[in-house]
């Protein structure tokens, strides 16, 4: 019997950079846990859990390699900064005595000892342990880079104390500014990627804060009493006010307004509703007043699936961070071996002198830069994924984010997807005397249907319909449904599902072996159907409508929005047939909503699903555009993925160019080593800050 596995999520405190989370990731994965993904940006680890690797267990393995670890958000520490402070307070007069004259107090060589200790021991404190943790889990970090480069010149100028005190050359041999200027330095540039990477994904915790609110529930005794968010019941009753956040998501029993959602579905125009119709929490009652019943509270409501499907989402690496993964593996051990190799050229061959030897060799240690490349993809994909969750698009990781921007073929079904699924019936030919009972029927049959046009059937007969106490009902994908009434079998759906065909009606109800009812419908294309399509071919992108609706249907809306070609009358086994065909061909992405587009979705190399969709289409799916009104989150979320796709590329560019760069700069003596720590310092800000640009850059141009 196999174990049951579920993903677990843990919150890490202690990395200072981004080997610290591939030294966690590594450590855990060799102690046997499996899907282990470490998040130095997110600060967290997920893994599958299982009856001998629990989360509690996962977190003893964590805090064993010397970081903080916990099944909640860690609560905010300003350690960093104090630490930060304090160094700096220090390295201030100890930095300025190279600007003074010998006689100068702080050119006393013991009282820059006593200037330098304390920033020592901090360095020692901050990036010592955790250096001494990355060697324990084989995976050696840019923190031994810098306590090597820091220790050599403090223990350098020590010796030079030692064995040059009272002379006039003692000077020349100490570096106790360039200790302490290394490491507050670094410690500035920790302290600013930290509240950079905080930036890449605020936008998820601009969403959570929605959630933090107060509800007004009504009281038995007919007044209403304040509680929070988490106290709120389900069937309880809420009084939202004009102004208020609606508390959780609910039915409305009584009042009206107009409700925005923009911060679910991107759509900036209020939309008014009202008695029986479904509101969202978060969303804002912009206007009017009404009652409430919470029909789902905590973590069952979607406000809170989004942001858990988000934050998931981020853990998940593209197949281009492997690159940087790879280099960063074995990134430290090159660069001190190319420091010791600095050393001993200059020192041997160039007949550098010994302190300019050791200067230069330091140089390369401080200088280098692994984290640039570590924090290349996973800020970029935080910052994308977060820019596409404020406009109402979810997308399920980094993986989807980079395969979606290679996609070139979009392949749409047609019934909700490119029209608005809300149909008409502009015909019902059936016999007079047999209207009612015809009507009673297509309503009871359509209430077991999630398709489209049932919704639409039974929003429109639900005034007229009256209840039937169906049996043996089965839907058959793609076709229609079959019940049993009063003894007799009844069939309702597409001419191939009852075996009968009439080009004037698309669906028919089927008694026995009698065509009792034919129907004509027709339903609205959507809103920026066409304009959608027109962006998609302006980028080389192929179009392809593919339906199980009538030819002649599916011809008419193809030619109206730009779609140049079709595939009509498909089952769902035939849509998948021709999806294999095309991913031959292209890199596809399928968009649909059924319960019958399921199969196609997963079959494509990227599953759309479209906001209002069923629970099977939204799971498969890898994208999920929230905004069933309109298309335009489609164009959105492509160019979302390209140019998150194309930052990580610059980013990995520059990580890989500054290295390349800067090391050979070091190691011939261009380079101070205190300079050396403020360019490795602020090389990290610059992937994060073009990471950041994803947040507000024009991306629809």
């Amino acid at each position: 019997m196999s174990k049951v596995k579920h993903t677990q999520t843990v919150h890490i405190s202690g990395m200072t950079c981004a080997s610290c989370a591939k030294g966690i990731e590594t450590h855990l994965i060799n102690k046997g846990i499996k899907n282990v993904t470490v998040n130095f940006a997110s600060g967290t680890a997920q893994f599958h859990s299982d009856s001998r690797h629990t989360i509690q267990s996962v977190i003893n393995e964590i805090k064993s390699i010397g970081y903080k670890a916990s099944s909640q958000v860690n609560e905010k520490n300003n350690l960093l900064e104090r630490l930060f402070s304090v160094s700096l307070i220090f390295t201030i007069p100890l930095f300025s005595h190279m600007f003074l004259n010998d006689e100068h107090v702080l050119r006393n060589p013991l009282i820059q000892l006593v200037l330098c200790l304390p920033v020592f021991l901090i360095g020692c404190y901050y990036f010592g342990r955790s250096a001494w943790m990355s060697l324990k889990t084989k995976s050696p970090n840019m923190d031994v880079l810098i306590m090597m480069g820091s220790s050599a010149a403090f223990i350098y100028s020590i010796i030079g104390i030692i064995l040059f005190w009272g002379t006039m050359s003692i000077h020349k041999h100490l570096f106790f500014e360039t200790t302490a200027t290394i490491l507050t330095l670094v410690l500035l540039g920790n302290l600013l990627e930290q509240k950079s990477v905080k930036k890449t994904s605020s936008a998820i915790q601009e969403l959570a804060e929605f959630q933090h609110l107060k509800a007004k529930k009504e009281l038995s005794t007919g007044t209403f009493q304040e509680i929070s968010f988490e106290d709120i019941q389900i069937d309880d009753i809420l009084l939202v006010n004009t102004g208020d956040k609606i508390p959780t998501d609910g039915t409305i029993v009584s009042g009206e307004g107009y409700i925005n959602e923009s911060m679910i579905t991107g759509e900036s125009l209020s939309i008014f509703k009202n008695k029986k119709e479904n509101v969202i929490g978060g969303t804002i009652l912009v206007d009017g007043n009404i009652r409430i019943k919470a029909t789902k509270i905590g973590q069952e409501t979607v406000l809170s699936n989004i942001i858990h499907l988000v934050k998931n989402a981020q853990n998940d690496k593209p197949k281009i961070q492997r690159l940087g993964d790879k280099v960063s593996s074995i990134f430290v051990p090159v660069v001190v071996g190319i420091s010791f190799f600095t050393f001993l050229a200059n020192f041997l061959i160039f007949d550098i002198t010994l302190s300019d030897s050791i200067m230069r060799s330091i140089a390369v240690l401080v200088i280098s830069c692994p984290c640039a490349m570590g924090l290349a993809t996973p800020t970029a994909v935080m910052a994308g994924l977060g820019r596409a969750a404020k406009m109402g698009i979810l997308i399920k990781g980094g993986t989807t984010l980079e395969e979606f921007a290679d996609v070139n073929s979009f392949i749409f079904d047609k019934t909700g997807t490119l029209t608005t699924g809300q149909f008409k019936i502009n015909k019902l030919d059936c016999k007079k005397e047999e209207k009612q009972e015809v009507i009673n029927l297509i309503y009871n049959l359509e209430m077991h249907s999630s398709h489209p046009i049932a919704d639409s059937l039974v929003s429109h007969l639900k005034n007229d319909a009256q209840p039937l106490e169906m049996k043996n009902v089965k839907e058959i994908k793609g076709q229609g449904i079959q019940a049993i009434w009063k003894g007799k079998t009844y069939k309702l759906g597409s001419s191939s599902f009852v075996n009968f065909k009439d080009d004037n009606f698309q669906i028919f109800l089927k008694k026995e072996t009698s065509i009792i009812a034919k129907i004509n419908c027709s339903d609205e294309i959507k809103e920026f159907a066409a304009d959608t399509i027109k962006k998609l071919k302006s980028e080389g992108l192929s179009t392809v409508l593919l339906s199980g609706d009538k030819t002649e249907n599916c011809l008419a809306v193809a030619k109206k929005i730009g779609i140049e070609q079709t595939y009509s009358e498909q089952l769902p086994q035939e849509k998948l047939r021709q999806i294999e065909i095309l991913n031959i061909k292209h890199k596809t992405a399928m968009i649909g909503d059924g319960i019958n587009d399921a199969p196609a979705l997963a079959k494509a190399n990227i599953g759309i699903s479209i906001g209002g969709s069923t629970q099977l289409a939204m799971e498969t799916a890898q994208i999920v555009l929230l905004n069933k009104i309109n298309l335009k989150q489609l164009y959105q979320a492509f160019k979302i993925s390209k140019h998150t796709l194309l930052t990580i590329k610059q980013n990995l560019f520059w990580a890989f160019s500054y290295n390349i760069i800067a090391i050979p700069i070091a190691a011939v003596g261009l380079l101070n080593p205190m300079w050396g720590a403020l360019f490795m310092a602020f090389s990290d800000i610059v992937v994060i800050g073009n990471s950041l640009r994803l947040k507000h850059k024009n991306i629809l141009r």
